[in-house]
């Protein structure tokens, strides 16, 4: 049992300290030297340095707070955009980090992206009567008006297939849930299709988005971790969906129907390129790299 924990203990060093070369080695032979690749070791490199482990509350843009439990480590904004593009993502100001495991328990080949919207007081009264066929049917034709823009950077074109689960809102939290499956176009039916699990909670003046991204195969028994984290969002005094001034604030130009439909339907996709990060073995290396960052904290902490 010692020699095992020593054996860990030695790979998650030796991971932080030679990414890039474990990166590399991750890789096939003829693209394992490509400056893609070596960026994109680099930047996780970073985001581990940088990650912050629960459990901890964290500021979501003088709006809310998210009480990050253990388990879970937080990849702030300059890193965690970095890391994005290293991968071949886009983000916006919105953007405001990610969330990763440290946990083994918690399983692995996910990530959550966390937003925070000032898009304006959403009305919510559609989802009293919304549909969710027709819903699904804005989602596709989105999807497939950003394919253009994806095929331009070299990503392959989206199709949406089916939900994953079909929008549900809660009136008395203001949080609202909906997911659909995206797969590359012309893919087999065996291939592991590219969920994004989209989770929100409307305030006063905009809205945080909690987006796990993930697999078709690994959603169902990652789904209540995602509502778990949707659950430890807050908004702050003053900032709450029933602080509200009809008077004063901010509307937004659209409601919750549409939020899905067309704004948020933007970004399905947007994720895609991680999951076929994930696939070439990258993620022995990603959450050895994690795990690292975690035992040197640790130790330095005790040391201290």
């Amino acid at each position: 049992m010692r020699s095992m924990r020593w054996n860990r203990l030695f790979v998650f060093f030796a991971a932080l300290l030679f990414a890039p070369i474990l990166m590399a080695q991750a890789l096939p032979a003829d693209t394992a030297q490509s400056p893609a690749d070596i960026a994109a070791a680099t930047a996780w490199d970073k985001a581990a340095k940088a990650m912050q482990a629960g459990p901890r509350t964290l500021d979501l843009r003088g709006q809310a707070t998210l009480k990050l439990p253990e388990g879970y480590g937080y990849i702030p904004t300059a890193e965690a955009t970095a890391l994005m593009e290293a991968m071949g993502n886009s983000s916006d100001p919105n953007f405001v980090g990610l969330i990763v495991p440290t946990a083994e328990a918690n399983g692995d080949g996910w990530m959550v992206s966390v937003d925070y919207n000032p898009a304006g007081y959403i009305n919510d009264d559609d989802a009293k009567h919304w549909n969710a066929d027709e819903l699904l049917e804005s989602i596709k034709e989105g999807t497939e008006a950003g394919n253009k823009r994806r095929q331009q950077m070299g990503i392959p074109a989206l199709e949406v297939t089916r939900w994953i689960e079909a929008p549900s809102y809660d009136s008395t939290t203001q949080r609202l849930v909906w997911s659909a499956e995206a797969r590359n176009k012309g893919a087999p039916a065996s291939d592991d299709a590219t969920v994004n699990y989209n989770t929100y909670v409307l305030g006063r003046e905009g809205y945080v988005a909690l987006n796990l991204i993930t697999s078709a195969s690994a959603v169902e028994s990652q789904k209540p971790m995602a509502r778990t984290l949707l659950r430890q969002v807050a908004f702050i005094d003053g900032k709450r969906y029933a602080d509200f001034d009809a008077s004063s604030d901010k509307v937004a130009g659209y409601g919750l129907a549409a939020l899905i439909g067309g704004v948020a339907a933007k970004k399905l996709g947007l994720f895609a390129l991680i999951a076929a990060f994930f696939a070439k073995s990258f993620k022995l290396v990603i959450f050895g790299l994690i795990a690292a960052a975690t035992a040197l904290k640790s130790y330095f902490t005790r040391k201290g």
